[in-house]
């Protein structure tokens, strides 16, 4: 191997190679109760893991000194959670970390020839190979006893490492883990090594989980979600007729004037733009259902305790927001009500699932089921600022740019964890409203007209303070 970033002088090569690493022994420890909400996901519905792998790509910078299958082995020594199995051990599903070893690495070239000479490819080549690369990758479940809970490849271009795309597992690491080790990743690359030391890791959490401290902190969640859910109605939006096939249909609309109306709403109530979101979909949820009391349901980071921000595992656990419109509150009123709720959910969101579901069966109510009912609320987007610097404020703006919302249908599914989910997401021109659901409970025109309705009381409540009922 050539030092620096190349890895042939060969254009055409490609198949696979591996990277060593070896680190000091570390004993095996329980699953996180991140880990044990997932496995228990994944055990009810193990056709849908695929679609949980998350997706990254790494642009090697051009002067990167250092080789890249060498900063790939360094990665996978500093953290030993890259390193680590779930493996059954004495009828219990247990971390088991690989001390030393090698760590498959596929090769892919970008490269493309006519009549044998090599032409010249760009950038955007080189990603496009890169996205179906990462694609194939993340295709099939993970065998989590016997492979490491990552897939590695590595985009050539004329023998030079251009990407680095990696698969994770989302069992061990979640969206904040994945970013911190793609940060070292990188500075592994520029500088060859990382001088301080090593974040929390999967074992180490696990092994705080079962502290005195830990335990006691879990249980008042679990106490709070039995109480929470005990005000719920059975399910959030009833059954109107016969499923569709495919079952689940996933549309998205775009909408520019959402974006503006969030932000607007966020800058005057001093509230986040999360907040603005939760509080819009709570009001169209009841409005739609005619439920006083709304459930909601919304991924918590749980990263506030000390040493978590930095740790590599997978704490992302559910909240449940329960907001309670009975007194017909305007929008403005709802918005501390709803924050007020969401802060309770942060609370209760650190908790250990197998005595979530032991409570929720000894209190009489269901557990997976149960909770899939009602809906939940992912908002995903890269930031959540309320900075309104290039946004057209004039109220004839902001509604004229409702009309030019887009809506289109994507992906439809057999099978899903949820009867209804909407996404918020980065979209260019616009803020992304993404809902999939259950066509027997929101038919596709039902669907759109919600996520319409969603966008519309966003612009009405950044232009004025919006009564019940808001329709």
């Amino acid at each position: 191997m050539i030092e620096g970033t190349v890895l042939s002088t060969d254009p055409t090569t490609h198949g696979w190679t591996a990277v060593d690493f070896a680190a000091a022994p570390t004993p095996s420890a329980p699953i996180t109760w991140g880990q044990r909400a997932l496995w228990m996901a994944i055990l009810r519905k193990p056709e849908y893991q695929p679609n949980i792998n998350l997706r990254r790509i790494v642009t090697v910078p051009r002067r990167a000194p250092a080789d890249v299958l060498r900063a790939i082995g360094a990665l996978l020594t500093r953290h030993s959670s890259l390193r680590t199995r779930l493996r059954t051990v004495d009828g219990d599903l247990r971390q088991v970390v690989v001390d030393n070893g090698t760590h498959p690495v596929l090769l892919v070239p970008a490269d493309a020839t006519v009549d044998g000479v090599p032409v010249d490819v760009g950038a955007a080549d080189v990603a496009r190979v890169a996205d179906e690369t990462a694609a194939r990758l993340a295709s099939t479940a993970f065998d989590h006893a016997e492979e490491l809970p990552q897939r590695i490849a590595l985009v050539l271009v004329a023998g030079r490492v251009r990407q680095v795309v990696i698969v994770f597992s989302h069992t061990t690491v979640d969206f904040r883990a994945a970013e911190l080790v793609l940060r070292d990743l990188r500075l592994l690359l520029l500088r060859g090594a990382i001088d301080t030391p090593a974040g929390l890791q999967s074992v180490d959490v696990a092994r705080r989980e079962h502290d005195a401290g830990a335990r006691r902190r879990g249980e008042r969640a679990v106490a709070r979600w039995v109480d929470g859910y005990g005000r719920l109605p059975r399910e959030t939006l009833p059954e109107v007729g016969p499923p569709l096939s495919p079952r689940f249909r996933r549309g998205v609309l775009v909408s520019a004037a959402a974006d503006t109306a969030v932000r607007m709403i966020a800058n005057r109530h001093q509230v986040t733009s999360s907040t603005v979101i939760l509080a819009a979909t709570s009001l169209v949820l009841a409005t739609w259902s005619g439920n006083d009391v709304v459930g909601v349901y919304t991924m918590v980071s749980n990263r506030s305790l000390p040493g978590y921000d930095e740790a590599i595992a997978k704490l992302n656990q559910l909240g449940m927001v329960v907001v309670d419109l009975t007194d017909r509150p305007t929008f403005a009123d709802l918005l501390p009500r709803v924050w007020s709720a969401a802060m309770n959910a942060y609370r209760s969101a650190y908790y250990d699932p197998a005595d979530m579901r032991t409570a929720f069966e000894a209190a009489g109510y269901p557990y997976a089921t149960g909770i899939n009912a009602h809906c939940y609320l992912n908002d995903i987007r890269l930031t959540t600022d309320a900075d309104l610097f290039g946004h057209d404020t004039s109220p004839a703006r902001v509604r004229a740019a409702l009309a030019e919302s887009s809506f289109t249908w994507a992906e439809s599914f057999d099978a899903f964890t949820w009867r209804t989910r909407l996404e918020i997401v980065d979209r260019p021109g616009g803020l992304g409203l993404a809902l999939t659901a259950d066509t027997a409970h929101l038919p596709p025109d039902r669907a759109e007209r919600l996520l319409r309705d969603l966008d519309r009381l966003l612009v009405e409540a950044a232009l004025h303070d919006v009564p019940w009922p808001w329709r």
